[in-house]
């Protein structure tokens, strides 16, 4: 069975939700969708599974989509779970993509807003799919984000 949906979202946990939003504004173009959230009542303890949980933050909408495009959800939740170490073939959600028109320069960007390098920039022909040009980045809390660039 196929249920009727659309894509709205995806959740970002960050440890300063503040600096991750601002990095993922001025390096990729992302736009607050306000309002922000500050929430800490019964029924997001009872949604989320986390006793006491409080969670702040803010949607940002996603560059090239315009004002009903997906967001990015930063939240910073209290109490604070375990970090894991990123990985790019760890199990779950792994990266968030955007693509760039240069990805060398995207790569500078990152890294010069407190992000950094996971691996080596890569330009490999795809068969059907065309030549695409990567790299695997971290924002500044280490999530990983990949840099894409696709030529046919």
């Amino acid at each position: 069975m196929t249920i009727e949906a659309r894509y709205v979202h995806t959740n970002l946990v960050a440890q300063d939700w503040r600096r991750l939003a601002e990095f993922y504004q001025r390096v990729f173009g992302c736009t607050a969708a306000p309002p922000e959230r500050d929430l800490a009542e019964q029924w997001l303890e009872d949604a989320t599974g986390v006793p006491g949980a409080r969670i702040r933050g803010m949607h940002l909408r996603l560059p090239g989509y315009g004002d009903e495009g997906p967001t990015l959800e930063v939240f910073e939740y209290q109490p604070e779970g375990e970090r894991l170490e990123p990985a790019a073939n760890r199990p779950g959600f792994g990266h968030i993509a955007f693509a760039v028109e240069d990805v060398e320069a995207a790569l500078e960007a990152v890294i010069a807003a407190g992000g950094g390098a996971v691996g080596e920039v890569v330009s490999v022909e795809i068969p059907g799919a065309g030549l695409i040009t990567f790299v695997y980045a971290t924002d500044p809390e280490g999530n990983v984000v990949e840099l894409q660039s696709w030529s046919w």
